[in-house]
Formats: C-alpha cells, structure tokens, sequence
C-alpha cells in the first residue's frame, strides 16, 4: 500500500507540475525532475540536462562539426586566428571592433544592432562550444531587441542611449528575466537561489541590468564561474594548460575569445582582475558603491564590510571608460540606497595642461615580499617601467613592508562566517565540491565561525591597516618632490595564468580589496619560453615562495598573457582611467619603437 501510495503521489505530482510548466510557458522540460526534486533527478542528470538545453538555444547553422570541435578542444590555443578562422568576413569584420567604434558606426547607419548583435552571438556559440563558457544563452531574445533597436534608430534617428546595439555576457550572478541564475550550483537551477515557489524564479532583473537595457545594450548570455558541476573547468584560450582564473574566469574568457563586446564580473579578491590578467584584456575594479550591486545573486550578502563590487572588462581603456560613465549618467543611486551619489566627474580625470604640465608620478612595486612574480609577469613589469622613464614619468620604489597582513584580513572578513549558505547551495544537488572551494570544508563541514568580538577586531584591524597604507601612500609626496604618486604600478598575481591546483593566495590582488582601492588591468604582453625563464639567482623569500616558482614551467606558460595592474586610491576611478590611458599610450609608443629598431 505504501508503494502505490507514494506512486500516486508522484503521479499527481507529475501532472501538477507538467500543468504549471505549461501554464506558465516554461518549455525547458529538462527542468521538471530538478522542479520535482534535484535529489530524485541526481546532479549528474540535472547538469547533462542544462548543457543540451544550451546548445538546443544554438541555432542549427551555428552548430560546429564533430570534426572542428575536436579539433578545436585538443589545440593549446584557440584565441585569435583560430576562432577568427571559424569565421564568415563579415562577422570577423564586426566582432574584431571595439565599443566606442561599433557605436559610431550604428550611429552613422553604416552598420544596424542586427549586424552587430548577431555577429557577436554567432562568434559566442562558437566559444561556448569549444570551450564551455555559457551557463545562459538568449541569442533569440538578443536578435529581436535588436530588431527593437533598429525600428527606433530607423524612426528617430538617434540612439537609444550611449550603449545601443552592444552586446555583452555577464556573469552568472546577474538575474536577467527569462533565464536561470545558478552560479554554477547545481541546486539552484529552476529556482530563485535555491528557493522554490517564491514567484520570484526566472522573474527577476537586477539593477544593473536594467540600466545596461536603458542604456541600449543587450545581454546575450551569461558565462559561469572557472569551475563548477554543470559545465566543468574553464581553461584559458590562449593556453589550455592554464586556468582562467577565478571567479569570474568564464567571463574573462568570452571575452577573450570576442564573443561580446564587454563583459560584466564580480570582485571580492581579484575575482575580475585576476580573470582579465591571465586572458589578455581590461578590466576595472571599482570601489565599492560606485555601480550597483542591487538583486545580484551572492554568497556572503550579509558580509557589507568588505563588500563584492562589480567590475567591467573589455578590451581597451577607452572602452571601459564609455561604459562606466554610461552607467553613472543613469544616476543609480535614486534606486539603490547602497549606490553612492557620485556622478562622472570630469575634473578628477588627469589633464596634463591643468596640471601645469607636470607628469605624473608612479609607485612601482615589483615585489610583495610573500610572492615573488613569475619571469613573464616581472618582465611585463620592466617593459611598463622603460615605457614609462621613456615618457619622463617619475617611478618611486613602494616600500610598504606589510603586504602579507591583507591575507589573514581577506580571509577573516571574506570567509569569517564559515561559508554555510555555499555548504547549504551545493549540498541541494547532491553534487560534489569543486576543489577550489575544498579548503573551506575541513571534514566536509563548514568551519564554525568567528564570534561577533573577534569579527568585530578583525574590521578594526582592517581600518587601522587602511589608515597606515593612506599614510605611507601621502608620504611619498617627499620622494617626488611635489605630491603623492598619483597610481600604484604591480603584479595582477605573481602567475601569468595558474595550472590548476597551483593557486598561491596573493596580496597583489587581496590587498586592492581590503583597501576598497580601484585598480584597472592593462595587458602587456605573452610569455615566451625562450625568454622567461627563472634566474640562477632566485633565493625564495620562504618555502611558500619556493613553491611558488617551482611550479613555474615555461614551456607550460608559453603563449600566456602577461599583465600589470594600476591601483588608485578610493573612489578615484576617473582619475585612474585617465591615467591608464596615459599608461597604455607609453606602451604602445615603446613597443612601435621596439619594433622600428628590429
């Protein structure tokens, strides 16, 4: 009786389920066992369901050959030449632009939001199906808006706004309408954060969102976390020995390989920067408060003192900064209480005539004392510093002896809880912890957390170190001679990549958050195994260092990017953009005179 009652139940719950799926237009029927119960279904099957229900949203005509995926999947790099290769003219032609320049040309007619949108879905299937880079697709939703933005540009002769026509991936912490936000759990998928029944699934729009849509950009697809259950691990398309970085190292990716325009990532420890340095492009870290993080998806929301901000990539200075202001012209902050009201401000942006022609002046730091960089990242290092005397740019040595203090901060304040709420996402499925996140788990709980006195130190702390590092960065007025260094130059991480399982924490990228500092990375070159190797006199700071450079191979790391970091103090990002700029223009001046006298 037992069995056949629980069979009726089942049955009722079936038909149920079927009647509101169809009753609300959900055609995604993979999903019904994870509605019914992830744990009926198993993870492995919910996850096998969620990859054929992405590439069903692929059109047909953009579906690679067997033969080309294998191909593709077994060549250590597939960024450049070779997707560009995959390609039809017209969409190479267009998806190799930059935003400033596919705006100008939407706004001259000479390209439409059509062209323009559907070249940058064509080339993102084709980067999903080589490497696995989308958690969410809506090419189809993509293309009609941009039908929707051409019937108006075609009626009123002007844009939407200053992003109309452009399209972008964001991370999968960003709820968009219509779609799952999962961030890589198992568990979450069908649900509104591992909810269900709340009304609230598939039925939600961040605010970012909604600004990038009031805007005229158009999202079309969401890329996930460097490794999760659903799609597996995301190795870095320039070489696929290397990770992408993390968290946001599907993101950086897409980017890489152009599949969008720009890409939108989250950062509470270098989870943008990080991703942007191993993968070649862009990217700004601002500090908190300045775009808004209102109805994104996050692990740790409670935690507000060291708190997860939103960071762009793309792939120019230029860009970035089109995009930012963009986003502050739309006032965010009459929405989002959490939002500061501080619009574009131009006047802080750096002007060499009203500066009284003055250059500026850089900290330079080469080495954190925890960590020493890897031969490529302290080669990119030396070529920003020749670019930059070249330019007549003054370069103070940074002294500041206590980087390693950010790490026990970091930690304290980013995991002080014990992570339950991560415990609580991935224990829905059923499904495994990726090994990146392992450590957090000792015996396979979360760890107890921090009582409230101890949290509350550990912030003091955090302020008092905020206090010293202002104080040193102010001093340095007395070894320019005028004022303070207007930017920080160093290391993204110590690692042009990281083979997987060979993360080192680093004070490069922890120390920008525990500091609420901006930082924007600028790519700089690749590592060549000819070139880069470690010197005959390497004496390791401890046997972490050792370690550390140990597991620097170079030709494992050949062909990897290699990128600097400019790191500017709180809430000065124009100024700091302005002042990448000049950063990137040096470059540029030295590699075309490098070139000259080969």
């Amino acid at each position: 009786m037992a069995a056949k009652s629980m069979t009726l139940i089942l049955t009722v719950a079936i038909f149920v389920s079927v009647f509101l799926a169809l009753a609300n237009g959900i055609s995604d029927m993979w999903k019904l066992p994870e509605v019914l119960s992830r744990r009926q279904a198993g993870w492995q099957q919910v996850a096998s369901g969620k990859r054929q229900a992405n590439l069903a949203k692929i059109p047909p005509d953009w579906i690679l050959e067997p033969q080309l995926l294998e191909d593709g999947r077994s060549r250590l790099s597939i960024a450049g030449d070779y997707i560009e290769d995959l390609l039809d003219d017209k969409s190479r032609y267009i998806t190799d632009m930059d935003v400033p320049e596919l705006v100008a040309r939407m706004k001259d007619g000479t390209l439409t939001a059509v062209e323009v949108v559907t070249a940058f879905c064509k080339r993102a299937a084709y980067a999903h199906q080589l490497s696995n880079l989308l958690l969410e697709i809506r090419f189809d939703e993509a293309i009609e808006r941009a039908r929707e933005l051409d019937d108006y540009f075609r009626e009123h002769k002007r844009l939407v706004g200053p992003l109309h026509g452009i399209p972008l991936t964001l991370k999968d912490q960003f709820h968009i309408k219509g779609l799952d936000t999962s961030m890589g759990f198992i568990g979450w998928l069908g649900t509104f954060e591992g909810e269900m029944g709340t009304g609230k699934e598939r039925n939600i729009e961040s605010e970012l969102v909604r600004e990038f849509n009031a805007l005229g950009a158009v999202p079309i697809g969401k890329a996930p976390e460097t490794n999760n259950n659903i799609l597996g691990y995301a190795f870095n398309p320039y070489n696929r020995n290397l990770s992408t970085g993390g968290s946001s190292g599907g993101e950086g990716a897409m980017l890489a390989l152009r599949g969008s325009a720009f890409g939108v990532g989250t950062d509470i420890g270098g989870s943008v920067s990080m991703p942007a340095s191993f993968q070649g492009i862009f990217s700004i870290k601002p500090s908190a408060g300045r775009i808004s993080f209102k109805d994104t998806a996050n692990t740790g929301e409670g935690q507000q003192v060291m708190p997860t901000v939103v960071g762009i990539m793309g792939h120019s200075v230029d860009a970035l900064r089109m995009i930012f202001k963009s986003l502050l012209s739309l006032e965010p902050w009459l929405h989002d209480p959490y939002t500061l009201p501080i619009p574009w401000r131009p006047e802080k942006e750096y002007n060499a005539r009203s500066e009284l022609g003055s250059k500026p002046a850089f900290g330079f730091l080469t080495n954190d004392g925890v960590l020493t960089p890897h031969p490529p990242i302290s080669r990119a290092m030396e070529i920003v510093k020749e670019a930059l005397a070249n330019k007549g740019h003054q370069l103070i040595k940074w002294d500041w002896p206590h980087h390693r203090e950010t790490l026990e901060i970091h930690s304290l304040i980013a995991r002080g809880d014990g992570c339950p709420d991560v415990y609580e996402a991935v224990k829905l499925s059923g499904e495994p912890f990726v090994p990146e996140i392992t450590n957090l788990f000792p015996n396979g709980k979360p760890r107890a957390p921090l009582p409230l006195p101890e949290y509350e130190q550990i912030v003091s702390r955090m302020k008092t170190y905020r206090q010293r590092y202002l104080d040193y960065w102010t001093s340095t007025a007395k070894r320019t001679g005028d004022r303070p260094v207007e930017a920080l130059i160093s290391p993204v991480t110590p690692y042009a990549g990281v083979l997987p399982g060979k993360f080192y924490p680093s004070t490069y990228s922890s120390s920008v958050n525990v500091l609420d500092y901006a930082s924007v990375v600028i790519p700089v070159t690749f590592a060549d195994k000819e070139i880069d190797v470690v010197s005959p006199n390497f004496r390791a700071l401890s046997d972490e260092d050792r370690a550390n450079m140990e597991g620097y191979d170079p030709e494992k790391y050949h062909g990897a990017p290699a990128a600097v970091q400019l790191v500017g103090r709180r809430l000065d990002e124009e100024r700091l953009l302005s002042l990448a700029q000049l950063v990137v223009e040096a470059l540029n001046n030295y590699k075309s005179k490098s070139n000259e006298e080969r």
